[in-house]
């Protein structure tokens, strides 16, 4: 291949298109389908869910009075005969479904999925197989019914989240807090017929129903029984509909990924609080809230802009579909502050979204570089980090890029040769969440085998270096102490909500000299008080001290020889949380 370079110099906007596959017609009841037909009906149902890419979750219900967590806070922090009345209080007076539609539209968001009932047993629709239900509040009006006509009206998928535990109900053997009690006298069978007339209450009386995503099936009275004999079920009744891996028992932790999928059902996997692996072998949905909490929390601390598209352009680079939780107040409105950041990702969309609906992720494999997507004969890169000096090196492709374009505008510069792929823009002209650049292809995107690229390493001394820290989320590995050495800009050490109070220790190995920190604590900006300390002889020696950190903190010291080094965090608002924390000495950059 020859060398050849392109400069393109463009301020085009490009506006979001609707790249979605036709829907398909609405289908017949499920006993009319033979089975080639139902697998056809299915297939297409998957492939349109993964068309549509980015999606809003919706946990509410009378928890939101008291701002604590939905399902988990009864009998915690809540008492509960204190959580089970609360719905005698609840009266969402503000609550408009089209309201809510309108903001889904504006976010970018092509689907919807409510909670119409948590493991707290309460439902948002009107059931008439329980008195625990939407009803029997002063509001008196169905959610669930004015949700999915305005869905409908604003041409929105609609899907509801459903809890197979249910630490309410007499029959669920398992009671609060979290699943901890035990009921007096269960009836499991007795249950699972309860969980077979709602479901298919909500497919007939609010259908038809995009998504049931079902959650509580790590609880051990669901069995893989329960789950694959209820998801057919649902499939007789409608065939189109996408299921989630939480029917059944095959989901492996917080990755949400499918073990053993010929023993469980499921047409799509669930990585929670997390984005997911690359895979374009099995569709998957990373759900992930806006804030910390699921269920609305007075002055919830929200992810910012860039970390909202950032983990939405690196979850569909991954070829997954991000679905964004958000938690309205007591009195039915989404708070403002909550309205206000997804309309500015509905803003970001309009301009640079073209590479997100009805595209699929690669062939450049996610990384601390961005991500990219492709469709047709485009590809996508949204960088987010760009390298020190140099263009961004990406790894060779067999088909010729005929063009390339800047989306949000400027000059890119590419040169495609046997060896690799290299895009420049000048610093000035890229946007400070993500550039997105597009490379048309003489040939299908798609069928490009995907690839990682190459890591930028940063030279750090603490990289892959043994830490410990003196606090971990929830004891979650996905949050551990080494995701703050690794040189990876997408993980980090987080600690638990509450601490104010942390440390971060790491061993270099043997002594370095060392003179420079770079701590990266991005939007969190939870540090109020720091220090850094060196081991030397024994004893703990204070090198720098400072206030906040945030993002892409950089500091020198006098160098001093040291082989143990501590982070100690004196004051924070809340859990610190640090994306990297590198040193470097004279001789490194």
């Amino acid at each position: 291949m020859s060398s050849r370079t392109m400069v393109i110099g463009c301020g085009l906007a490009v506006v979001i298109q609707a790249v979605l596959p036709c829907l398909i017609a609405p289908v017949d009841a499920g006993e009319n389908l033979d089975q080639a037909a139902r697998e056809t009906v299915e297939k297409r149902a998957v492939r349109e869910f993964q068309a549509r890419r980015f999606g809003m979750f919706i946990h509410w219900g009378p928890v939101s009075l008291r701002g604590t967590e939905i399902g988990w806070s009864r009998g915690a922090q809540v008492p509960i005969e204190e959580y089970d009345q609360l719905y005698k209080r609840f009266n969402p007076v503000s609550f408009d479904a089209d309201a809510w539609a309108r903001l889904a539209t504006d976010t970018g968001v092509k689907y919807v999925v409510i909670t119409s009932k948590h493991h707290d047993g309460f439902c948002l629709w009107d059931s008439q197989y329980t008195d625990y239900d939407i009803m029997a509040t002063p509001f008196k009006r169905d959610i669930l019914a004015e949700l999915s006509d305005a869905c409908r009206r604003h041409d929105l998928n609609f899907g509801v989240y459903y809890s197979l535990c249910d630490w309410h109900h007499p029959d669920y053997p398992r009671d609060s807090p979290g699943g901890r009690g035990r009921k007096p006298h269960p009836d499991m069978p007795r249950y699972f017929e309860y969980v077979k007339n709602q479901t298919r209450e909500i497919l007939q009386r609010y259908g038809p129903v995009g998504v049931l995503w079902f959650d509580g099936e790590w609880e051990q009275p669901w069995t893989s029984q329960y789950g694959n004999q209820l998801y057919r079920f649902l499939k007789e009744i409608q065939p189109d509909v996408v299921i989630n891996n939480r029917v059944s028992k095959g989901r492996a932790g917080m990755q949400g990924t499918t073990r053993q999928s010929e023993l469980n059902a499921g047409d799509f996997d669930t990585p929670e609080q997390r984005i997911g692996g690359f895979n374009r072998d099995r569709p998957w949905e990373s759900c992930i809230t806006i804030g910390r909490q699921w269920s609305w929390k007075p002055h919830d601390e929200l992810k910012s802009l860039a970390e909202c598209i950032q983990t939405l352009v690196r979850t569909v680079g991954g070829d997954g579909n991000l679905l964004l939780n958000v938690g309205p107040m007591p009195d039915g409105r989404i708070e403002p502050r909550q309205a206000d950041r997804l309309r500015e990702i509905g803003d970001w969309l309009k301009k640079y979204g073209d590479g997100v609906y009805g595209t699929r992720g690669g062939p450049f494999k996610p990384g601390g570089w961005g991500a990219s997507t492709c469709r047709g004969h485009n590809i996508y890169l949204y960088v987010i980090n760009w390298p020190d000096e140099g263009p961004l090196v990406l790894p060779p492709v067999s088909s010729n890029i005929t063009q390339a374009m800047a989306l949000g505008g400027g000059g890119v510069t590419v040169k495609q040769d046997d060896d690799a792929i290299r895009v420049s823009i000048p610093a000035n002209e890229r946007d400070p969440i993500a550039t997105v650049i597009r490379l048309t292809l003489q040939d299908s995107a798609l069928d490009i085998e995907p690839m990682d690229v190459p890591r930028l390493p940063s030279e750090s001394l603490t990289f892959g270096r043994a830490v410990k820290a003196s606090n971990v989320f929830l004891g979650m590995n996905q949050f551990a102490a080494d995701k703050a050495v690794d040189d990876d800009a997408d993980t980090r050490w987080a600690t638990d909500e509450g601490v104010s109070k942390a440390s971060l220790e790491v061993d270099l190995g043997e002594p370095r000299v060392v003179n420079r920190v770079y701590i990266d604590e991005r939007q969190w900006n939870r540090v109020r008080r720091f220090e850094l300390q060196v081991n030397q002889n024994g004893q703990w020696r204070t090198v720098l001290t400072g206030t906040t950190i945030g993002a892409d903190y950089t500091a020198t010291f006098k160098p001093v020889l040291t082989r143990r080094v501590r982070l100690r965090v004196l004051e924070a608002t809340n859990g610190p949380t640090l994306y990297e924390f590198q040193l470097f000495g004279p001789a490194t950059r």
